[in-house]
């Protein structure tokens, strides 16, 4: 009886880490398609409003950059942490590692494009 609890255990585990991997896919996919589409309405309203000098801000390109830098790394980390549970799961005895925090890594990040972001506003109104 003991064997099969472990066995219902991990596939609980297994179903747990597809759940966690599938909302890392989906904040690297925001992550990814906000830094794609800032960058695409700035330009929208830079050409509607017809100053053809103004598309070259190299702040917005960063930020747009940025959280697509942002969302392709949270992706790839995820991807990793996702092939090593699952590595882990089939081992038995089961052992728990505690990996570095990607919700903290991603949270950093985004802090540091938001900290860019207010920098870039501050020295334009200067």
């Amino acid at each position: 009886m003991s064997n099969a609890n472990t066995e219902l255990a991990k596939t609980r585990n297994r179903a747990a880490a597809e759940r966690t991997t599938l909302a890392w896919i989906r904040t690297a996919l925001a992550l990814i398609s906000f830094g794609f589409g800032l960058d695409k309405i700035i330009d929208a309203i830079r050409d509607a409003g017809g100053d053809p000098n103004s598309r070259h801000d190299i702040g917005v390109q960063l930020m747009s950059m940025g959280f697509i830098a942002v969302g392709i790394f949270t992706l790839l980390i995820a991807i990793r942490q996702h092939k090593r549970e699952l590595l882990r799961l089939r081992s038995d005895p089961y052992l728990y590692r505690d990996d570095p925090s990607l919700s903290i890594a991603t949270a950093t990040a985004v802090l540091g494009i938001g900290v860019m972001a207010f920098l870039l506003l501050l020295s334009s109104l200067i």
